[in-house]
């Protein structure tokens, strides 16, 4: 089950705005420089790899402080650099198979896009990928079960043959988000067509509450999918189970911090970035056991 390591065949930039700050942002993607660096993102000057270890508490806006992470921070520890909201690239290099890259961000925050992974995905494949000489990279094979809950929600990773990551999604009687459930089978292709285009999304009473902060000022329900009481605000789905879809999307970005590809079958209902960092965190605790 070990794969080829893989890169991009050139180079990419991709410009835009910040989903949290409403500033300009951007980030260039290059090929590995050697073989088995992995994920590497570089911010000031500063070098850290994508993984658990460079995960960071710093919220994208002060009004996040006290609130479970709504998003991904990477960075560099000792009050180094940081990166927000990573999560989206994550999930593009994971869904198109790249384990080598150089993520160079040229500001805090990548850009947002549509909400999508689409904002990654469609110009790394237009550059294309390429293996890296003959080397391969192991999976962490499941070897036992490892579940996190917290108030109602759950993430259960457990042994398999294959890979299986699963969303269920339910936000409970009366939601205008309705229930689902989406899965992804590990293949470039599901990924590409059945969950990059998959856009981040929020309810009406949430848009509201941050507008009432100060964020969100840039964006409207025609650029970020809002549900209000009668569904999508001035919007079309995507896809009827578009929500479980791009919680499907956060996960697989969030869960390629453990470092390599994940060969077991992972459920998760109802939960966010901050219970997947958990479950990130105990697997990776068992694999340097």
């Amino acid at each position: 089950m070990n794969r080829a390591r893989t890169t991009l065949a050139a180079p990419v930039r991709i410009e835009g705005a910040g989903l949290f700050t409403g500033a300009p942002a951007s980030v260039s993607i290059e090929p590995a420089e050697r073989p088995g660096d992995g994920i590497v993102l570089h911010r000031d000057g500063v070098r850290f790899a994508a993984e658990f270890a460079a995960l960071s508490a710093v919220p994208a806006h002060p009004a996040f402080a006290r609130m479970p992470a709504r998003n991904t921070t990477l960075g560099a520890r000792n009050d180094g650099p940081i990166v927000h909201t990573v999560e989206h690239l994550l999930a593009a290099l994971a869904g198109l198979g790249i384990s080598d890259a150089v993520v160079r961000a040229e500001t805090d925050e990548l850009p947002i896009g549509d909400g999508s992974a689409c904002l990654f995905t469609d110009p790394i494949t237009d550059a294309g990928v390429r293996t890296l000489s003959h080397e391969t990279v192991e999976p962490i094979r499941v070897r036992s079960p490892i579940r996190v809950e917290r108030d109602g929600a759950s993430i259960t990773i457990e042994p398999s043959d294959g890979v299986e990551f699963i969303y269920r999604l339910d936000y409970g009687p009366g939601s205008p988000i309705p229930p689902g459930e989406a899965s992804w089978d590990g293949s470039v292709d599901a990924f590409v067509r059945g969950i990059a285009p998959a856009r981040t999304f929020c309810l009406l009473a949430e848009a509201e509450a941050m507008h009432a902060m100060g964020l969100f000022e840039h964006l409207t329900p025609r650029d970020m999918l809002v549900f209000g009481p009668e569904g999508p605000i001035d919007n079309t789905l995507r896809f009827a189970d578009e929500p479980a879809r791009h919680k499907l999307l956060d996960l697989i970005g969030d869960l390629s911090l453990a470092g390599r590809p994940i060969l077991g079958r992972v459920v998760a209902e109802r939960s966010g970035h901050a219970l997947t960092h958990e479950a990130v965190g105990r697997l990776r605790a068992v694999i340097d056991a």
